[in-house]
């Protein structure tokens, strides 16, 4: 269990996605990697963003960017913190997030369309490695 939204959160979820045998599964077709720009608000002051490189089931990389690091990837997500954390708490569901604009997406939507069961168990994955907010 790790605290969201910190390096140990990242590493916890990359070493979650790595051994969660319904996540390699579900997963089993994606390639794409995603950028989680979380957004100020009244609970968290920073910018901050997370990097996950997802492929077929398994992540191969996983860190907080640095200024200096800053990277393009087929997805961004974008939400202000507390969303993100009704997000991982389920107080809101990823594809209601996602079309209710709570939660942006930069990239490609049919893909994620198309990949529903992928998002959800990606998801899943999230809300069990999470135990608190930073």
């Amino acid at each position: 269990m790790a605290q969201f939204p910190t390096e140990a959160w990242v590493e916890a979820l990359m070493d979650k996605v790595n051994a969660d045998e319904q996540y390699a599964q579900v997963a089993r077709k994606w390639e794409g990697d995603i950028l989680f720009k979380i957004d100020p608000d009244d609970h968290f002051q920073d910018t901050r963003i997370l990097y996950l490189d997802l492929w077929h089931g398994r992540c191969r990389a996983a860190y907080v960017v640095s200024d200096s690091k800053v990277q393009d990837a087929a997805f961004t997500l974008t939400a202000i913190y507390s969303n993100y954390v009704k997000l991982l708490n389920g107080e809101i569901d990823p594809m209601q997030a996602l079309l209710t604009r709570k939660l942006g997406v930069k990239g490609n939507m049919a893909v994620l369309m198309r990949s529903v069961p992928t998002v959800l168990d990606f998801v899943r994955c999230c809300r069990e490695i999470t135990d608190s907010f930073e």
